[in-house]
């Protein structure tokens, strides 16, 4: 029998180094290492991450080795993301990555990050349904850099619906946050906070977009002006409403998410909805959209487990796969980019 291909990813976008192997759609090792330094600047310094993730990058590729019981001339191909992303931390991923591929002559896989977040759900048993979507799907990308709507019609077949305007949602919810009192990535932290909260005692407005686009600026501005009025008032005014402010934001921001991935199942006719992204681990967002594909049956709604949500090299993995099986080489000479490019 042939062997089936063993595959290794690299994921340096931003400021966590994620390395991982994967061999027939399952998943060999993961290895994550974080920097938590950013949390006391109150965002990502790319400076500081581009330095962290040369100096994590070659422990994490070990571990990813030892934990998958291979040894490294076992390994057919190197995946690692060539964009969008902090310009400086990409590059030393693909940096190591021509390395390695040239030091064990094997084939160079570039990967669009968004495109990975997306097809972490082929992963074997990455999603909560343990099922793989069919095509065509819709897919909403949902993290603290990107927020758009893509159409996939197949593995890399994608066309941008829409995307957000000016901030993506992560980061709207990390800039509340702050005023709140919460340390970066302050997201999971409205998330936790809102748990016991009432999510009717606040009324925040929605932004009103043409189109299938995002904006979250105007909802961003509203609460942070909602709550410096209050503050005025009442100095302890966060300290005394906090589960309901933060409910009330969960609540608003799942329901932006969810009205335009609605709107555009009505222009596409296309009923499989496909979550990605870091913000897909937010537990309100997960529960509109499992509410709503329940009280319809032609819906279907597909939710990475959790491990997949944030930046991982498993989804670098398995999108390397699904090119190495399709001759989708690249050549050493490729160049990382830091903005978004089109499929």
């Amino acid at each position: 029998m042939k062997k089936k291909p063993i595959i290794i990813g690299i994921e340096t976008s931003c400021d966590d180094t994620g390395v991982s192997i994967i061999q027939d759609k399952n998943v060999l090792s993961n290895i994550i290492i974080p920097q938590k330094i950013h949390k006391k600047y109150g965002g990502v310094v790319p400076e500081l991450a581009s330095r962290l993730h040369d100096k994590n990058i070659t422990k994490a590729v070990q571990k990813a080795i030892v934990s998958a019981k291979i040894n490294k001339n076992q390994i057919d191909a190197i995946s690692f993301t060539l964009g969008p992303g902090l310009i400086g931390s990409l590059l030393v991923g693909a940096s190591f990555a021509k390395s390695f591929s040239m030091g064990l002559g094997i084939p160079l896989l570039t990967v669009n990050h968004i495109q990975a977040h997306i097809l972490s759900h082929f992963i074997k048993n990455a999603n909560i349904n343990n099922s793989y979507p069919k095509f065509p799907f819709l897919g909403l990308v949902m993290s603290g850099g990107h927020t758009q709507i893509i159409e996939v019609n197949d593995f890399f077949k994608m066309k941008i619906l829409g995307s957000t305007l000016d901030d993506s949602v992560g980061e709207t919810l990390d800039k509340i946050a702050i005023i709140l009192g919460f340390h970066y990535p302050g997201g999971p932290m409205i998330e936790f906070f809102s748990k016991n909260g009432n999510n009717e005692k606040f009324i925040f407005s929605k932004p009103i977009v043409n189109g299938l686009n995002f904006s979250f600026s105007g909802f961003k501005s509203d609460v942070l002006q909602f709550i410096k009025k209050k503050l005025k008032k009442n100095t302890f005014f966060v300290k005394q409403n906090l589960s309901d402010i933060c409910a009330s934001i969960q609540k608003i921001t799942a329901e932006i998410l969810l009205e335009k991935v609605q709107k555009a199942i009505l222009k596409t006719d296309i009923f499989r909805i496909v979550l990605a992204g870091g913000v897909s681990a937010n537990s309100e967002i997960r529960r509109i959209f499992i509410s709503f594909a329940k009280k319809n049956k032609k819906y279907e709604i597909f939710i990475p487990k959790k491990k997949y949500t944030t930046d991982n090299g498993a989804m670098i993995a398995i999108t390397g796969l699904l090119k190495y099986e399709r001759n989708l080489f690249d050549s050493i000479h490729v160049s990382s980019y830091s903005k978004f490019k089109t499929f």
